[in-house]
């Protein structure tokens, strides 16, 4: 359980070797403010090693820029196809080193956990999740690329699992 605090800063991660999207989130549990989000996007012609150590990179990046509390990390996806199960497990664990190397405090969920946070429902569509994410933060447009949503929904996640003490 998280130390309870006045403030937290929250960085959601959706983990992929070809885009990692981000989200960072303040809350004093009551009100958000957007602080950043993006993408890591390796290039793909880069080996899958090369792209690992650039998403560790750019999420180590994001946790010297900003004070986090807490990482916000989508649970593993588990496909058919065991290849791309693989590399998404890969791309999840470097950024879990990275904040692990900070001592912060990591925290996993599943995206209909994310977007029942977000939306109210598990079977909500990306748009759906966009919007609210854009309603909730109270934006001019839905933050873009999709990745990034996704991010800013698991960092709501964690909001409101703090909120209920868990």
């Amino acid at each position: 359980m998280a130390k309870k605090r006045s403030t937290y800063t929250i960085l959601g991660i959706d983990p992929g070797t070809r885009v990692t999207g981000y989200g960072i989130i303040q809350t004093d549990l009551s009100s958000f403010k957007l602080i950043d989000y993006g993408a890591i996007r390796p290039p793909s012609k880069y080996s899958l090693y090369k792209r690992q150590l650039i998403i560790h990179e750019g999420v180590s990046h994001l946790l010297e820029t900003y004070p986090i509390d807490a990482l916000s990390v989508e649970t593993q996806y588990v496909s058919k196809n065991v290849q791309s199960t693989l590399k998404l497990g890969m791309a999840k664990g470097v950024a879990i080193l990275a904040a692990t190397r900070r001592d912060i405090a990591i925290f996993e969920y599943a995206p209909k956990k994310a977007k029942i946070a977000v939306v109210g429902t598990g079977n909500a569509t990306k748009k759906q999740v966009g919007k609210m994410i854009q309603i909730l933060l109270n934006l001019s447009e839905i933050p873009q690329p999709e990745d990034a949503t996704d991010a800013l929904a698991l960092a709501f996640c964690h909001s409101h699992h703090i909120r209920l003490g868990f």
